[in-house]
């Protein structure tokens, strides 16, 4: 019974109609042969342990006191909020399955979608936090030496951290007793970690904004191997009292939180950091404010680097202040801050020093119980190294393993990190490089194919040094590498591509495809939201296969000038070739969330008047999550196409002259035009 409230649905209709119409409960993703990999362990953490996800007691008493349903489906009203509450969870659950498939930015983007949408307040508030991070990275960064994804990476470090807790009891007893959760539910602690841990890991990199200019600078004067140091000109950031100083509500907040008055977000996270790891680490709250305050002012007492994860810290604070409001802001969430504010190098080199030639200021790796979210952030940070698009010119040309896969039985991680075979002769090149060196160490530095020599090297370089940060002892760590093919199946890459086109604008440009054409950006907004995050998502999904479409009848968008053929608009033989596609997606979504056959919301006898029938049968279908276009049992691509063309000539085009509406609005918002082959 993992979905309650959909399940308390099914019994409220059976009820109401003698017959099990549904709904159904959802499905658990079941890996046949492996229980405790990545992907099986994250969906069975939020499918299992997750129930009454944002459940809200007092929203149910009034429903039934008034007779009303206060949840939003298609429209505000038709389900029980609790419901929708759970609808949300699957949506987060089946766009992580997703994402576990493929790993691409697309697909991460679902999972930021929902996860903001379910805890921080409507994306469309937000998106400019995370959107901010992929455009400079897609278009920044290739000036850089060295820089690789961080939009993907950051979801699949926050899947590590799902799967690691869903399969580590000594993790969870760590975070249970660090916030007092001993004698909760199972699901109230788990939804407390996903909250938490969500911020911690979601968001631990979007400071990388600040980071890319300094590091541009600093490569325009790299090109001819010239380290970086005293001869290296740098930027530096000033004025950051505009960033971090704390309002008036807030101070106050804060003071009652803490006892103590705090000026700035920086001084806010230091006493919390000092709390924690103080005394462990014998350093005192002056000494890491004054580290804090000279990260973006003063690079140069860092070894020339510009520290993310600060900004990161102060970024996401200010963030959650302006959407829920200091007010609603926890101690909990002032940890998370305090994670990511750690996770870079301010742990490793300000108050662990674990590298320090001088073995006596070393104080020995980060235990879980001082800090549950800082730990397992950094441990994942680490771990997550596969699959990232490489954008810096050193980076394009070193091996990096393009998958992982992992097992996390026995409260232990083994992860085997798979490298492209044809990249063999780099690795003979290396090794033959390395038993040369060997044999005379003394006289060259060792050879080093980072990160493939990390991990396959005897020195074991990669496990140690995040033993070095974290404690492992209450999870072993076993790191293995395996040479095969590529598969890029999943990946679905396309000709289509703009630097400026945003999903959440074209999914809101496509599903304002009704209004009229004068229609404001905030008003196509507005309708848009108006709908659950069910809908907001398939729309989203619609938009994200537009390329795919595009790909099938040779055509291609962009907002760049070129010499094709501009299409001005899809006519029926361009639908007979892409409606098809949409009408197949559209059924394994929907499939995917749970929708049946069945047209019984349209016969069912109701008792409410006829004025109000039409709308009354719009909520009978969400209640009973039934749809007459639906397709039961195995979906092939055959069995779809098939369907969508016994459908009626009405519903048909449902599936592809949203399309042409879309032409106009792209022109109007973003400038994006579709070109033919």
């Amino acid at each position: 019974m993992a979905y309650t409230a959909i399940r308390k649905m099914n019994l409220i209709n059976k009820e109401r109609f003698h017959c099990d119409y549904g709904p159904k409960q959802p499905k658990l993703y079941v890996n046949s042969r492996k229980r405790n990999d990545l992907k099986s362990a994250v969906l069975r953490f939020l499918h299992n342990r997750c129930e009454e996800l944002r459940f809200d007691a007092a929203i149910e008493r009034e429903e039934q006191e008034k007779g009303v349903y206060l949840g939003t489906a298609l429209d505000p009203g038709q389900i029980p909020y609790n419901m929708q509450m759970d609808i949300n969870r699957l949506c987060l659950e089946k766009s992580l399955e997703t994402f576990c498939d493929s790993g691409v930015a697309e697909d991460a983007y679902s999972v930021y979608y929902c996860f903001l949408e379910i805890f921080v307040g409507r994306y469309g508030r937000s998106k400019k936090m995370i959107e901010l991070l992929s455009e400079y990275e897609q278009n920044g960064s290739s000036l850089l030496m060295k820089h690789r994804d961080h939009y993907s990476h950051s979801v699949y470090v926050f899947a590590l951290g799902l799967a690691i807790y869903e399969t580590n009891e000594n993790y969870r007893r760590s975070f249970r007793e660090f916030y007092h959760l001993e004698s909760a539910k199972e699901s109230e602690a788990a939804n407390n970690f996903l909250e938490f841990w969500g911020l911690s890991s979601l968001f631990h990199d979007i400071g990388y904004p600040f980071e890319l200019p300094f590091e541009q600078v600093l490569s325009y004067f790299e090109v001819n191997n010239q380290r970086r140091g005293k001869e290296s000109p740098f930027l530096a950031y000033h004025n950051m009292e505009t960033l971090t100083a704390l309002d008036g509500r807030a101070r106050e907040h804060f003071s009652k939180l803490y006892g103590k008055t705090f000026a700035t977000s920086v001084e806010l996270i230091a006493h919390n950091v000092t709390l924690a790891l103080g005394e462990a680490f014998d350093f005192t709250e002056e000494y890491l404010l004054q580290v804090l305050n000279q990260k973006p002012t003063e690079p140069d007492r860092f070894g020339y680097y510009m520290d993310h994860a600060f900004f990161s810290a102060v970024r996401l604070y200010n963030e959650l202040a302006a959407i829920l409001g200091p007010e609603a802001l926890t101690r909990q969430h002032v940890d998370a801050l305090s994670a990511i504010i750690l996770h870079n190098s301010l742990y490793k080199f300000a108050v662990a020093f674990y590298k320090d030639k001088d073995p006596s200021k070393r104080k020995g790796p980060l235990q879980a119980p001082q800090s549950p979210l800082a730990w397992l952030l950094m441990l994942c940070d680490e771990l997550q190294c596969w699959n990232r698009t490489a954008y810096g010119r050193n980076s394009r040309t070193e091996l990096h393993p393009m998958d992982a896969g992992f097992d996390f039985s026995n409260n232990a991680i083994e992860a085997v990190y798979e490298y492209d075979i044809a990249e063999s002769d780099k690795i003979a090149a290396f090794l033959l490089a390395h038993e040369a060196w060997e044999k005379a160490p003394e006289q060259s530095e060792e050879p080093r194919l980072k990160a493939y020599s990390d991990m396959a090297g005897t020195k074991q370089r990669f496990t140690e040094d995040i033993r070095k940060i974290v404690d492992t002892s209450g999870c072993p760590l076993t790191v293995k590498t395996h040479l095969c093919r590529p598969d890029f199946k999943s990946k679905r890459v396309y000709l289509s591509g703009s630097n400026f086109l945003h999903m959440y604008d074209f999914a809101v440009a496509l599903h304002s495809r009704s209004m009229p054409p004068d229609a404001t950006a905030e008003e196509m907004e507005r309708k848009f939201t108006s709908h659950s995050l069910e809908y907001q998502l398939s729309t989203l999904n619609r938009a994200r296969n537009f390329a795919r479409y595009l790909d099938a009848i040779q055509c291609f968008y962009t907002d760049k000038p070129v010499a094709y053929e501009q299409v001005l608009r899809f006519g029926k033989k361009d639908a007979e070739r892409f409606a098809p596609l949409e009408h197949e997606r559209w059924l394994r979504e929907h499939q995917a969330m749970g929708w049946c056959y069945g047209r019984e919301y349209e016969t069912l006898p109701l008792d409410v008047p006829a004025e109000e029938m039409k709308k009354a049968r719009s909520a009978l279908r969400e209640q009973l999550r039934r749809h007459k276009l639906m397709l039961d049992g195995e979906l092939t691509p055959e069995r779809a196409m098939l369907h969508y063309h016994h459908l009626s000539e009405r519903d048909q085009q449902k599936d592809w002259k949203p399309f042409n509406k879309l032409l106009v609005l792209l022109k109007k918002f973003d400038g994006v035009r579709i070109y033919r082959l």
